[in-house]
């Protein structure tokens, strides 16, 4: 099993859909894929028709219960070959109780390893803050990519992800390769082709080639609950990510990842 985060402290930068387009495309090429939320807000189970004010079986009973039940919460999308572990507002206490119990960091990497044989993929969606959510996710995967919206603000809220990361992976002794991927671009605005044109200048070594456009097809999508990939694979958007997961998975593959030393 490969398992990929998708992080950022700023909000709105396209974390779940690149998680839902990423693995639908990877489900329509006969791979086995586990989608987790990790977002008290839920919008990744909300997605695939799931409630996270309601949900009985989530992210939050594999801390509560331990990585022996992860085999319990997965839950059907509807679509073949893709699953989900929802998330559920209570995940939002964790933090809390966490600082008072310790030694919680690993809880996603063990639940994974319950399931290790019965994926090929597991891609997180992560929480827009630093804590135990986010830390377990940067601990579990091999793989981190950061969306980031084509604006100024953003690139701000890729400063502060990159110094979390940075000191997320010097405290727990850890490498972890990330990918910079610009989302939500609009060429026809001079703000998106300047932030773009930054972004290329300032993280050369680590950003995508592929951008991912402005695509209204991404809303129509989501409301239909399924991966754009499934529902228009000529879409521009899911283009866009069809070209970053060719070129994500024979680096993957053969290990050429570039890494935060720790």
């Amino acid at each position: 099993m490969k398992v990929w985060a998708v992080s950022n402290q700023k909000g709105g930068v396209g974390k779940t859909t690149t998680v839902a387009t990423l693995a639908g495309i990877l489900a329509s090429r006969g791979k086995r894929v586990l989608m987790l939320d990790l977002d008290p807000h839920g919008s990744l189970t909300s997605y695939f028709g799931g409630d996270p004010d309601l949900s009985s079986a989530s992210i939050y009973n594999l801390f509560q219960h331990g990585p022996e039940c992860a085999d319990t919460l997965v839950q059907e999308t509807g679509i073949e070959g893709l699953h989900l572990i929802h998330a559920a507002t209570a995940m939002a206490t964790l933090d809390r109780q966490v600082g008072a119990s310790g030694g919680k960091g690993l809880v996603i990497s063990q639940g994974l390893a319950q399931l290790y044989e019965q994926y090929d993929y597991a891609l997180l969606d992560c929480p827009p803050i630093l804590g135990v959510l986010m830390v377990n996710a940067l601990a579990a995967c091999e793989h981190l990519f950061i969306p980031v919206q084509t604006e100024f603000l953003a690139l701000k809220g890729l400063e502060r992800m990159l110094k979390t990361l940075t000191m997320v992976v010097k405290a727990k002794q850890m490498t972890l390769a990330y990918t910079i991927l610009p989302t939500m671009f609009d060429r026809r605005t001079r703000a998106s082709i300047k932030s773009l044109r930054s972004l290329r200048e300032n993280y050369a070594d680590t950003i995508s080639p592929h951008v991912i456009p402005v695509d209204t097809q991404f809303r129509d999508a989501s409301q239909a609950g399924k991966p754009l990939s499934m529902i228009n694979p000529s879409a521009r958007g899911a283009v866009a990510y069809t070209h970053i997961l060719e070129e994500m998975i024979p680096i993957d593959d053969s290990l050429r990842q570039r890494a935060f030393a720790s």
